[in-house]
């Protein structure tokens, strides 16, 4: 697989500029939201990310983001399924994507992930990236992770990628919300919102995942055994 090394390396880069900037209430500093708007972070993502992605396996017809942001991870995507539905909390965010998106396959929903009204068992898989770290707490992740169980259909893919908690990232979010989740924790926390076959492979930055829903017959296995 490819490294991810050159966005931490980036991340670094604009850790020396982010002491100075004034902290968004979005909760994630001018220089940070600068760098994921930048060419340099959308070459990254069609380097690094997009292969890795193709290689995971089909993410269906009906796909859903977590946490967009602005939108360069939902480029990526838009043009690579039928029907993208992506779910940003920031209003400043997702209203500004909304009208640039508008008119193609991709539907962008202001609102909480954690509870987000959309349909239990409708989506082929969902993806985040890198944005996990970015939700308050540890319980407001594991939320995120019981609600994503409810909308994806059974056998559907959850894929994501998200920040290790090493010192050149820390620097990077300064005066951001930064709640790391810890990889080696991660399988176990999926599988008590319901997902199974969890694999996280761990680079020097970041980490990514793959998981999945339980099939009908794998569920009523696991309820059959907790009995």
């Amino acid at each position: 697989m490819p490294d991810v090394s050159g966005a931490g390396r980036t991340l670094a880069e604009c850790a020396e500029r982010a002491t100075d900037c004034k902290a968004y209430n979005r909760g994630m500093n001018e220089s940070h939201l600068q760098f994921l708007s930048s060419p340099e972070w959308a070459a990254m993502l069609h380097t690094d990310l997009l292969p890795w992605i193709e290689s995971v396996g089909d993410l269906g017809d009906d796909v859903l983001e977590v946490g967009p942001g602005p939108g360069l991870t939902t480029d990526l995507l838009r043009r690579r399924v039928p029907r993208l539905t992506a779910v940003e909390l920031d209003a400043t965010l997702a209203h500004p994507l909304r009208a640039r998106l508008r008119g193609t396959n991709v539907d962008v929903v202001c609102t909480d992930a954690t509870r987000s009204g959309l349909g239990t068992d409708r989506f082929s898989a969902a993806t985040c990236f890198s944005m996990l770290h970015h939700m308050p707490t540890p319980a407001h992740q594991d939320a995120l992770f019981a609600e994503l169980n409810r909308v994806l259909r059974p056998g559907a893919l959850f894929v994501g990628t998200d920040s290790i908690d090493v010192d050149v990232i820390r620097a990077a979010h300064m005066d951001d919300v930064f709640v790391p989740v810890g990889p080696e924790t991660l399988a176990g926390r999926l599988a008590a919102a319901g997902f199974v076959n969890t694999e996280v492979d761990v680079r020097d930055y970041q980490f990514r995942f793959v998981t999945r829903t339980p099939v009908r017959d794998q569920l009523g296995s696991a309820e059959s055994e907790s009995g």
